[in-house]
């Protein structure tokens, strides 16, 4: 199955991986998005194409075994859009988010040439920190903020455009790291995990893709 961990720049996604990689949970295997590269003027129509060559990667996982926990600034719209996504068992999404105030002195922490590398500004972040928040409890929010055109892959949005607020399948379990310590943020993901994997097991999984 794929665990996605989604959130803004300054969520502390990072540090709750490096975390949670010694603690070596049975049968899964840990990418950050832009592990590969991310190359200059990279906009959305590349993540779409990023998300599917990921998809493919963690289905190899799968035919071994293997879950794929894939952290990045992806969300769940797309994913499940992504052509690939159909041939996952199930999908499970996890938010790490923080507050403004935090994020903010997070991200001038990384240095103050940080912004001008990455293009944005800081009230980027904070607004897409926002749609995420909004994006993980209503798919109906705003969907053209990800449903644009230029991708290769060929996105299927209407897996989800019917849903609405509260539909069971649009499940995304949340962490908020503003004030917790990473030990904390990464035993609330292992948590998470087994929770996700017991669901599977059971057939209670509300996003197992053969229900789809």
């Amino acid at each position: 199955m794929l665990f996605l961990l989604l959130g803004s720049s300054g969520a502390g996604k990072t540090y709750a991986l490096n975390e949670l990689r010694p603690r070596n949970v049975a049968r899964l295997a840990i990418h950050e998005f832009d592990e590969t590269g991310v190359p200059v003027g990279a906009d959305t129509p590349w993540r779409h194409d990023r998300n599917e060559a990921w998809l493919l990667r963690g289905l190899e996982y799968q035919a071994e075994g293997v879950d794929l926990l894939l952290a990045g600034q992806t969300p769940l719209g797309e994913i499940l859009a992504a052509p690939s996504a159909s041939r996952y068992e199930a999908i499970s999404a996890c938010l790490m988010d923080c507050s403004d105030g935090v994020r903010e002195v997070r991200l001038r922490n990384r240095g103050t040439d940080w912004l001008e590398r990455t293009g944005g500004s800081m009230q980027d972040y904070l607004n897409w920190a926002n749609w995420m928040r909004r994006h993980s409890t209503d798919p109906t929010w705003m969907p053209e903020v990800i449903r644009v055109r230029g991708s290769t892959a060929v996105m299927q949005w209407d897996r989800w455009s019917s849903w609405k607020a509260g539909d069971p399948r649009w499940r995304i379990h949340s962490v908020d790291t503003t004030a917790l310590p990473v030990e904390r943020v990464a035993d609330e993901l292992v948590e998470w995990i087994q929770g996700e994997r017991a669901a599977l097991d059971a057939g209670l999984h509300p996003l197992m893709t053969s229900l789809w």
